[in-house]
């Protein structure tokens, strides 16, 4: 069976999208995707600068649009029979599979990135990478670590991404080392995605998440939340929302869509940092990148 995923912030780079740009119908549509932003984020992902593209409320936009019309640009090779998305590639996958339009899915991204900036200005956070350890170690000095410092990522065996308050997440990774992690690096974000610091965000999405119409995928999606395959509308918003705070079950979400009958993983859009990660959890998957050349 055919699993194709959509990258998350992380893999943006300066150049991102130009080839997609050269053919008419991408044309169009980052004409629209400007329209909706309210600038023009084609000249950024085009030649911007790695500080540019770090920006939240661009890294985002551009990632959603580059892998999407990527997914539309691929035409009848593009036909999935489950997919899903790290962290903010969940809004990818669902406008490439039809639940929701290339605008709607733009809008709720840009909604995403601004609530989510908005959050960050509150309170201060960030998040650290912790390799070589196991992930229910890492759950335990976490839960003991003073302060508010949780599980975000799981995105390998061997390699779990924490998100909390600074000092909590300083505190944590000085025990992470102490207690054998290979390495605990704190990250260049600018903030504690997937993680409580973000709730004050939840309500600003929420609003903008029922306000559009949202339909059936045509294939199951594997969400962060729960890993588990839908196809139920209803399901799908409730965990759009709660993805949030919530932690980003990669592993699971690999192992399960393995176990469903899928070994050929086809990464849609920036990077191939999730082929790498599906190659560190099922080894003897196969994986590649899109393309529509």
């Amino acid at each position: 069976m055919k699993a194709y995923l959509f990258p998350g912030q992380g893999s943006q780079f300066s150049g991102m999208g130009e080839e997609l740009h050269k053919i008419n119908e991408g044309s169009k549509l980052f004409e629209i995707a400007n329209k909706i932003l309210g600038f023009d984020i084609s000249k950024i992902m085009f030649n911007g600068s790695k500080e540019d593209l770090k920006q939240t409320n661009v890294t985002q936009p551009a990632i959603f649009i580059h892998s999407v019309i990527l997914s539309k640009l691929l035409g009848d090779s593009f036909n999935p029979e489950m997919v899903a998305g790290h962290s903010l590639g969940e809004f990818s996958a669902l406008a490439a599979t039809g639940s929701i339009s290339f605008e709607d899915g733009l809008s709720l991204v840009r909604i995403r990135a601004e609530a989510m900036r908005n959050a960050c200005d509150l309170e201060s956070g960030t998040m650290a990478a912790v390799l070589g350890m196991d992930d229910k170690l890492v759950e335990e000095i976490c839960f003991n670590t003073a302060g508010i410092v949780v599980a975000a990522n799981y995105n390998c065996p061997g390699q779990l991404v924490i998100s909390g308050e600074i000092k909590a997440i300083e505190k944590a990774c000085e025990s992470l080392k102490t207690q054998g992690a290979k390495r605990a690096i704190i990250l260049p974000v600018g903030g504690a995605f997937h993680s409580p610091l973000m709730e004050p965000a939840r309500d600003q999405l929420a609003q903008a998440i029922d306000s559009i119409s949202l339909n059936a995928p045509s294939c199951p999606i594997y969400q962060n939340v729960s890993s588990t395959p839908t196809k139920d509308p209803q399901i799908i918003k409730t965990n759009l929302i709660s993805q949030l705070t919530a932690p980003v079950k990669w592993t699971s979400i690999i192992k399960k869509m393995n176990i469903d009958g899928a070994k050929i993983f086809t990464e849609v859009g920036p990077g191939s940092v999730l082929q790498g990660l599906c190659k560190k959890i099922e080894s003897n998957c196969e994986t590649q990148s899109a393309s529509i050349i």
